[in-house]
């Protein structure tokens, strides 16, 4: 659990009911179906617009990366491939075989099923390479997907706050409807703003990070694996890798 996704989301939140509060306001004042529909279903309307389906509901599933973020654990990789290296010194490339099918992670098992099967360190690592860029590039374009929502969201905002208007417009003769126009105009407002500030660009911004981690991670394995086969030292290798825990 993200403890400090948690915390920053509550205290942004809380700072503006707080605030409202204070101020002598409603809590209540805040909450508007209305405005709500018009900006989240706008703002969602077009991030789809936008998107293909694959990259919508993989921006979607990554949201809970936020608070539950992958696990990540360099020293752990950093051991397994050292382990390989020693294994590999005294007992050839081949002794790695029986490692293949105890990895879990699809990428690790490509890689070191390439390292057994004698792919050149220079095939290897373009191979794995290539296929972590594809990766890193499904992954940034599905975390836009709320870096959109952010960019759409205020401007939907102000749609919501012109319909509002133009309600209070056509009731002018009937003063009692006059503050529902009203409210609905400004609550869209704080939504389509509040939203894309306090929730939609935080939420891209901490999936671009956990993304930046896992390549780096990769990085990490493929340097690795590059290394046991061209047939360095463990040594070495221990020093060159050590810079990814930083």
């Amino acid at each position: 659990m993200d403890i400090i996704s948690i915390a920053g989301l509550l205290l942004g939140l809380g700072a503006i009911l707080v605030g409202q509060a204070l101020e002598g306001g409603g809590i209540g004042s805040l909450l508007q179906l209305t405005a709500f529909l018009i900006v989240i279903g706008g703002t969602m309307g077009a991030v789809m617009l936008q998107s293909s389906l694959r990259v919508f509901l993989d921006g979607l599933a990554m949201a809970k990366w936020v608070f539950r973020p992958p696990v990540y654990l360099p020293q752990d990789t950093l051991n397994l491939i050292l382990s390989w290296s020693h294994l590999a010194r005294r007992g050839g490339l081949l002794a790695l075989e029986p490692m293949i099918d105890e990895q879990n992670d699809l990428f690790e098992r490509r890689g070191l099923q390439m390292l057994v099967d004698g792919a050149e360190p220079e095939v290897l690592r373009d191979t794995l390479e290539m296929e972590l860029h594809s990766h890193e590039i499904h992954r940034i374009e599905a975390s836009k997907v709320w870096q959109a929502a952010g960019g759409y969201s205020p401007t939907i905002g102000i749609i919501g706050a012109v319909m509002g208007l133009i309600h209070v417009m056509e009731n002018l003769s009937d003063p009692s409807k006059l503050g529902a126009g009203i409210a609905v105009a400004f609550v869209a407002t704080i939504y389509g703003v509040g939203g894309a500030n306090l929730i939609f660009l935080p939420i891209a911004n901490k999936l671009r990070y956990h993304v930046n981690r896992y390549v780096r991670l990769k990085e990490m394995y493929i340097e690795g694996i590059v290394a046991i086969a061209n047939g360095e030292n463990p040594r070495m290798i221990e020093a060159k890798l050590q810079g990814y825990l930083v």
